[in-house]
């Protein structure tokens, strides 16, 4: 009797065991799938539309230049470009900006947060950004 009860109690570990380990597999693919998704949104941003052609080679030149160029180069054209470039656009100005002025930060992440609903290509983002600015 104690050999039955024996072998069931290691059968019962070897199952446990088992299934923990597919458990931790299936942790851990979950996990490089977010990696692979975030790498995969750093190059999105590139593709969105909303960005009129004539205004991409001056940004990418702002971009370049710096945050003050940036600033100025939203200010002036902001308003023609078109949403879920602009929120990326944006976005980027937010990250870039972060850690020499906070407050404007937070105003500009919060305003794409705003107007950026969660069926936007950009929504991913705006939630890998929100623990950041809020």
């Amino acid at each position: 009797m104690t050999k039955l009860i024996t072998a069931l109690i290691i059968i019962a570990v070897c199952y446990c065991g088992y299934h923990l380990f597919l458990y931790w597999e299936s942790v851990k693919h979950e996990e490089e799938n977010q990696q692979k998704q975030a790498a995969s949104l750093a190059s999105q941003g590139e593709g969105l539309p909303g960005l009129p052609a004539q205004l991409n080679e001056s940004l990418r030149a702002a971009q370049r230049q710096g945050h003050a160029v940036m600033r100025e180069w939203l200010n002036i054209y902001g308003p023609s470009v078109q949403d879920p470039r602009k929120a990326w656009i944006e976005l980027d100005f937010c990250v870039a900006i972060a850690r020499d002025d906070p407050s404007e930060a937070r105003r500009i992440f919060k305003s794409v947060k705003d107007r950026t609903p969660p069926s936007s290509p950009v929504w991913p983002r705006v939630k890998l950004l929100e623990k950041s600015y809020e």
